[in-house]
């Protein structure tokens, strides 16, 4: 279904509602407005399988660029706008994005050429002479639904161990918009009981994957989604009593802030509309989801899934305290665990996962060698995004590590390669390691190993200076919450690192 499905019926029921009350979208203005911007779209020169750009903090105004490019067979690639300048244009150069959609904030990141881009629209106060602004772009087009509405779909971008962005671009479905058979609103609606009545909590940036097509399912079926401008634990609590939230999803970060409030907080709200609350994003500490099932009941549901829709399992609660630590079994492809060289492995073993599925469910844009990479040896539709783990006698799986030790910070993938290559650039640096360590809140945090140039002194002045340095060329979430010094990093004699010594080295070092 979709949002138009609904203005007949229930035109003035909330489709979005901001958690701050700053404002609320209907079924029948999200349906309008994102009619009007599919027109206008159109009438700029964008074609199905094209790609629009989106920089926006959570607002409504995601959602209706979101549906304008579902109904009109875009690609909506939702940029992190918490990346540095060079970190957003090499996406709009990547993805050739022919518009974009930029909250006047943030402009600044976008202020570059590129090559392919011919639309560019501006929401928020502000004028530009090179940008359309959103709510004149979309009064000048028609209303009227055209009679051919191509399903588009996202084209998200996440980092790969090299710290270069990929393009996870998804073959566009040969249905019009209204037709059934979106595969997020198959799977996840059914399984957590999602319909007319869900009213979902998107405490997260829209920008990431899990809240952005989460919302789409959620507008699909008619329900309401409350979203948070930004994360905090006591408003998010209540939020959940004050709009009788059905369903959220968080990350296990949230649960840690939660979690820390004092128990007269955390025992002051009617909880009881609450019955599904998904997690996902990051392992979670079995103690902590321990803590989460007392407090909220098992009602937690945890899946495992990517960016790129390679394959999906599920646990809840009741199972999960029956296999603690287990992300759950699969109900999207099958799970082959495989060695190195691609021979699978007998249960309880540990290596490589792959889903194998029908067909090749994604595509990395303009990177055809990266998506061959993810692809098995032997079997092409069996791909794997680079995690490791093992399947137990019952089909359960449990991640083990991820490949090239890949950081997760905060339910955030950080990949070390950018951040070394950015502080390789610095005159006092010899050689560097970015590791991942243990952190009680975010499960990990960056830390930055270095080696110095003889030249330098292992001071605070200089660790100051690295750090200011980092902070000018990389997203603040990359940037090292710990520098430490060393007088040689471990490398091979093919000069590869052996991060897992510097982890088994720093991880017990207190921060």
């Amino acid at each position: 279904m979709y949002p138009g499905a609904y203005v007949a019926s229930t035109p003035d029921k909330p489709a979005v509602v901001m958690e701050d009350d700053s404002e609320i979208l209907t079924y029948a203005q999200l349906e309008e407005r994102s009619t009007r911007l599919a027109n206008a779209f159109a009438a700029a020169g964008l074609r199905p399988g094209d790609v629009v750009a989106l920089l926006c903090e959570n607002s409504p105004r995601v959602f209706e660029v979101y549906w304008a490019c579902l109904r009109s067979g875009l690609y909506l690639t939702a940029v992190n706008w918490h990346l540095a300048k060079p970190e957003v244009a090499y996406i709009l150069r990547n993805s050739d994005a022919a518009a974009l959609v930029v909250s006047a904030s943030l402009r600044p990141l976008v202020e570059d050429d590129f090559p392919a881009l011919h639309t560019r629209v501006l929401i928020g106060n502000g004028t530009h002479p090179e940008y359309h602004d959103y709510e004149e772009f979309l009064a000048s087009a028609s209303p009227e639904p055209p009679a051919h509405q191509p399903r588009g779909g996202d084209m998200l971008y996440s980092s790969g161990t090299t710290g270069r962005p990929k393009g996870i671009k998804p073959v566009l479905p040969d249905r019009q918009v209204h037709e059934p058979g979106d595969p997020y609103v198959g799977v996840f609606a059914p399984i957590y009981g999602m319909d007319q009545n869900t009213v979902y909590l998107s405490p997260a940036p829209l920008y990431h994957a899990a809240p952005l097509r989460f919302g789409m399912v959620v507008t699909s079926i008619g329900g309401t989604v409350v979203v948070m401008p930004s994360f905090d634990a006591e408003r998010a609590v209540r939020a959940i009593a004050r709009f009788r939230v059905t369903h959220s999803q968080w990350v296990p970060t949230h649960f840690v802030r939660m979690l820390r409030l004092p128990v007269s907080v955390r025992g002051g709200f009617d909880l009881s509309s609450h019955r599904v609350a998904i997690h996902a994003a990051a392992p979670c500490p079995v103690e902590v989801k321990r803590q989460m099932i007392e407090w909220w009941g098992p009602i937690l549901e945890e899946y495992y899934a990517s960016t790129e829709g390679a394959g999906g399992t599920f646990i809840g609660s009741e199972d999960w305290l029956k296999h603690p630590g287990s992300v759950g079994k699969p109900m999207i492809g099958i799970p082959r665990i495989c060695d190195d060289k691609g021979n699978e492995l007998p249960v309880g073993e540990t290596g490589l996962i792959y889903f194998e599925r029908d067909d090749l469910p994604f595509t990395y844009h303009n990177d055809p060698e990266k998506t061959r990479s993810a692809q098995h040896p032997d079997h092409p539709t069996w791909t794997t995004v680079g995690d490791v783990g093992r399947l137990d006698e019952e089909g359960y799986l449990y991640l083990s590590d991820r490949k090239a030790f890949t950081i997760i910070s905060g339910g955030v993938n950080i990949y070390p390669q950018e951040i070394e290559d950015a502080l390789l650039q610095h005159p006092a640096v010899l050689d560097v390691a970015v590791i991942g360590v243990p952190d009680p809140e975010f499960g990990e945090t960056v830390l930055a190993v270095v080696q110095l140039v003889s030249s330098a002194e292992p001071s605070d002045e200089t660790r100051a200076s690295l750090g200011e340095f980092a902070r000018a060329r990389l997203a603040g979430f990359k940037v090292p919450r710990r520098i430490e010094f060393t007088d040689a990093l471990p490398r091979t004699p093919t000069g590869k690192l052996v991060k897992g010594k510097l982890r088994d080295e720093y991880s017990g070092t207190p921060a």
